[in-house]
């Protein structure tokens, strides 16, 4: 499937309403407008909408599973990370409502059959209808931000989980060289949702502990572990992991991914919870990415500095119409420094991925480094800001 790659950040604000409806859709129409919903067909390998655009304003889908698993719909954001509105847990032969409101825009349809993974995706428009979507008052607002915030970290720990099975795998299978491909893309998936991750405070320290913050005596599993059998320092001083090891070590980090997929299912989020989450996880990038700590065997810290900057924008983005009615001035600010922030970044893109942290000289790094203190700062004043 084709992997749709964060972007630099959206324009358009889209306002989910309402959820899903339980059966007993509208009749299915072509265009979308008022008097019934769009078609979805899904099945193991299409999900096939009756069509590729909606004017902006209220808009509903009718999805259809005609495939053997249970599966979801989601109206995704430009970025392929919002969620605007999803609809889950779709039998095979039954048929549910998806009804939401949708700025003017460019977005994400998908289906995932088995409800794993990224899902099955196409591009899908909302034209400018001229409708008012001011949505109204803050509870609703908070609710709608947490809403779709908890569906987020769903999709997340869903592609986590698929991506970490594959991983272990081939790192077991001795394919070191696809192991070490996918190492920073799986990877991606938990640093988008690190700060949610880390208020487990069994499992992180399992999955994401660096070899300079082990304690003595204690057990090193997880991600990093198997970075540096992947990436063995070159003065040979490291003994490589055996094929039983590398079993167990893979082995832990799966058991421990579905654990917190199990853990996140339910999980709901306040307004200070997200705001100081997105904060978080700038900090995530001050400590650890920006100074190449965090990945100091494989160098790819540009993968995880993406990543987090990927979360906190969701986290601001589910505030913003919120925000913007307490202080525009102040997510103004916030979207400008983002913006500044992901100009910098993607001039180290490098294919689908990023420059090694190595390749960066100190101008880049102290560059990057400002831009994430600018971005910092106002970001650190929204949770204020949206319960003021």
């Amino acid at each position: 499937m084709r992997r749709v790659l964060p972007t630099v950040l959206v324009g358009a604000l889209a306002i989910t309403v309402a959820g899903c409806q339980s059966n007993s859709p509208e009749e299915s129409t072509e265009s979308g407008e008022a008097g019934g919903p769009l078609s979805v067909v899904s099945t193991d390998d299409q999900c096939e909408v009756s069509t590729t655009e909606a004017p902006s304003g209220r808009i509903a889908f009718s999805v259809k599973n005609e495939g053997s698993q249970v599966t979801e719909f989601y109206l995704l954001g430009d970025d392929g990370l919002r969620i605007i509105g999803e609809v889950e847990n779709i039998g095979p032969g039954l048929t549910r409502d998806l009804v939401l409101q949708a700025a003017p825009g460019d977005y994400f349809t998908a289906c995932k059959p088995g409800m794993v993974g990224e899902g099955i995706r196409a591009a899908f428009t909302v034209s400018d209808s001229g409708a008012d979507l001011v949505a109204g008052e803050d509870a609703e607002l908070v609710e709608q931000a947490n809403v779709q915030y908890g569906s987020y970290v769903k999709d997340q720990t869903e592609q986590l989980l698929t991506e970490t099975q594959e991983f272990a795998e081939l790192y077991t299978a001795g394919d070191d060289d696809a192991a070490r491909a996918l190492y920073p893309e799986a990877r991606v998936h938990w640093e988008r949702i690190e700060t949610v991750a880390e208020a487990f405070g069994d499992l992180d320290p399992r999955m994401d502990l660096r070899e300079a913050d082990l304690e003595p005596d204690q057990e090193w599993t997880g991600w990093h572990a198997i970075e540096k059998d992947l990436w063995p320092p070159v003065d040979g001083s490291y003994e490589a992991k055996t094929d039983e090891e590398r079993t167990a070590l893979a082995d832990q980090l799966v058991a421990d991914t579905q654990e917190l997929y199990d853990r996140t299912r339910d999980q709901d989020y306040t307004a200070d919870q997200i705001g100081n989450g997105a904060k978080g996880l700038l900090d995530e990038v001050a400590t650890g990415k920006v100074t190449g700590e965090e990945e100091y065997w494989s160098h790819t810290d540009l993968w995880d500095f993406q990543a987090n900057v990927d979360g906190a924008r969701v986290g601001w983005e589910g505030l913003r119409p919120l925000l913007q009615q307490k202080d525009p001035e102040l997510d103004a600010e916030v979207e400008t420094r983002f913006e500044e922030l992901q100009a910098l970044l993607d001039e180290q893109r490098d294919g689908e991925g990023f420059v090694l942290y190595t390749d960066l000289s100190t101008e880049e790094v102290k560059a990057l480094s400002d831009a994430v203190n600018a971005l910092s700062e106002p970001l650190s004043q929204v949770t204020a800001a949206v319960l003021s």
